[in-house]
């Protein structure tokens, strides 16, 4: 057995430690709800009559007599966001394979999906992170009805993941399985679509060029295949045992991919009764937490998952923080390129070796727990496997042993950066993140005057006038969670690269967030405490020197303590009459209740006094 790395060990210990008592307080809710059994057998004869009601057939007899496993199916259908279309034909496979291996299954409910890509820039972005939350409640809704002995979650971006699987996680006695959707075929290569970005914010490229460049990139059912967060989720997810070994990356509208759904159906009823019986309690603890972190990091992932991870951890009764991922990123080697960290697209990464290459090359270099739960049985060994189908049946073989594509993924041993290229900064302007795998590293020290905004489209003006035509720290403030409900802010990514390919040097510092997308540039990203609260960040003015350095992980504004002190705030987040439209003004108590970004950027507690600064709003 490969001995684990030092530094996993630790961090894993301490996590566990800071958690005992929030974790088995969780624990103990968990084994008290699977006590009761199936809830329903328990209930008065009305309420189980509603519950089976709307079906008919064998299903409806089961389910009257109490004699089968019922299994939930949660999804993120819709047909208008690529990476969701596909889920259209799943609830009937599922309910198939279940009722094959002796279950019942009913669609228990939907939640809501919005995609970043279409809102990016416009007020619908300002729900974006909190629907993440609104998934959570609104799989709690559909599983409150305590029908069912486990559960299949269907979803795919961004902030649906993380939100079905908090939602799960409050039902902890249920085993839960999460299915994706794979992502669309290969279309424009990223580097074109960047460079076609980056030539229509210079006036060099037509609208016409960009939509046609965008139209090729994003062109079919499936994920989007640059590496986001929504294939971050896929990797994450998978390494935790959360998905069947090798289901990330399988493309939709294959055998393939209904082979899988239908096997996670079947493994829904397997892990509901008896022998198998596996709570996701007991697969999201302490290891799993760290050995997501762990995939994240080697593979160059999101940084909205320094959020999301953190979230997670916290609705299974696990206290993780930023520093945990920091003293894991120091240990844990880049081994994969995928854009905007490279060329390749997530396509290509799994041609090259995919999930589970990684697994493998970290396990054997001591940086993964393999004494784990998974939806699969005991032991992350199992992820070493991929899925394929042998004569029309579904079997798992050995993955790749070697990367098939060294330019995109490398063993542990020979990887691309000796650290996971995500760091924390800190200093007096507050603790921020930065994600430097795709950043040169002759940029990774910025010092300059600082320029500060309140909006994308101020500082684009200002680009357009060539006012930052120059060295520049590039502030954007009142962009946090509860200023605005913290959009990420892409549309600041191909200016920037601009300047900095114009020789001047550049940085980005903001209480807002970025998805990863900062490719070359140097991003101090979710700064917090945010400017909206009284933080920091609210006093920095125009020419105020600034030093991002994340060789030494410090972001400091070269004014004295007492003088920023007393600065005057001259700016300040929407007021809630100001926040409306778009359907905003719904998420006012969100936004309100909303906690800061190191402690996940939820609306779910424990949030306390100390996290947040006073401030008068004008």
């Amino acid at each position: 057995m490969t001995e684990l790395h030092p530094v996993l060990t630790e961090v894993t210990r301490r996590i566990a430690a800071r958690s005992a008592d929030s974790r088995r307080v969780y624990l103990e809710r968990v084994a008290a709800a699977a006590q009761d059994g199936t809830s329903r057998s328990g209930f008065a004869c009305s309420n189980l009559a509603h519950g089976f009601a709307g079906i008919t057939g064998g299903d409806k007899a089961a389910l009257r007599a109490l004699r089968k496993s019922n299994v939930a199916i949660v999804s993120s259908y819709n047909d208008m966001l690529s990476a969701h279309q596909p889920f259209q034909e799943y609830p009937s496979w599922i309910k198939d394979a279940v009722r094959a291996v002796g279950g019942v299954s009913q669609f228990a409910g939907g939640v809501p999906a919005m995609c970043d890509g279409i809102t990016q820039g416009r007020e619908g972005m300002e729900l974006s992170l909190f629907s993440r939350d609104v998934i959570a409640m609104s799989t709690g809704v559909a599983l409150s009805h305590e029908m069912f002995d486990a559960a299949v979650l269907l979803g795919v971006c961004d902030k649906i993941v993380p939100g079905l699987l908090i939602g799960a996680l409050s039902f902890g006695h249920l085993p839960a399985i999460l299915v994706p959707a794979g992502p669309m075929s290969s279309g424009l290569s990223n580097k074109e679509k960047a460079r076609v970005r980056q030539l229509y914010a210079e006036g060099k490229a037509s609208r016409d060029d960009l939509l046609e460049a965008e139209a090729a990139s994003y062109h079919s059912p499936g994920t989007c295949t640059f590496y986001g967060t929504a294939n971050s989720n896929q990797m994450v997810v998978e390494v935790m045992g959360l998905h069947l070994p090798g289901a990330s990356f399988v493309p939709p509208g294959t055998t393939l991919r209904r082979a899988l759904t239908e096997h996670a159906g079947r493994r829904a009823v397997e892990m509901a009764k008896g022998e198998g019986y596996t709570p996701i309690a007991h697969v999201v603890d302490e290891k799993a937490v760290v050995n997501g972190v762990v995939a994240l990091l080697a593979t160059g992932g999101s940084t909205n998952h320094t959020m999301h991870l953190v979230a997670i951890a916290a609705a299974a009764g696990i206290d993780l923080s930023w520093d945990d991922l920091n003293d894991l990123s120091a240990i844990v080697p880049l081994i994969a390129r995928v854009y905007p960290n490279g060329s390749a697209d997530i396509n290509h990464f799994q041609a090259a070796g995919g999930v589970q290459f990684v697994v493998g090359t970290l396990l054997d270099a001591g940086l993964l727990h393999a004494d784990v739960n998974t939806v699969a049985g005991h032991g992350l060994n199992r992820y070493r496997q991929e899925p394929m189908l042998a004569d029309g049946e579904l079997v798992w073989v050995d993955g790749p042993g070697r990367s098939l594509d060294l330019d995109v993924l490398r063993p542990a041993t020979d990887p691309f950066a000796s650290d996971g290229g995500l760091r924390m900064l800190t200093g007096n302007l507050g603790r921020a993140v930065i994600k430097v795998s795709a950043v040169a590293t002759e940029n990774h020290v910025v010092e300059a005057p600082a320029r500060v905004f309140t909006t994308q489209e101020a500082f684009q003006e200002a680009f357009k006038a060539g006012e930052l035509d120059r060295d520049v720290v590039v502030v954007v403030r009142q962009q946090g969670p509860q200023a605005n409900g913290m959009p990420e802010l892409h549309k600041l990514t191909p200016p920037l690269g601009v300047l900095m390919d114009r020789g001047h040097k550049v940085a980005l510092v903001t209480d807002g967030r970025m998805s990863g997308a900062s490719g070359k540039i140097p991003a101090a990203i979710q700064l917090t405490p945010e400017a909206a609260v009284g933080g920091p960040l609210g006093r920095v003015r125009d020419g105020d020197v600034v030093r991002l350095d994340a060789t030494a992980g410090t972001l400091e504004i070269q004014v004295s303590a007492e003088e920023l002190a007393t600065r005057p705030l001259v700016d300040f987040p929407p007021t809630s009459r100001e926040w409306m439209g778009t359907g905003r003004e719904l998420f006012a108590a969100l936004r309100r209740s909303v906690g800061p970004a190191d402690r996940g950027a939820t609306v779910f507690g424990p949030i306390t006094a100390d996290h947040f600064a006073p401030v008068t709003h004008h």
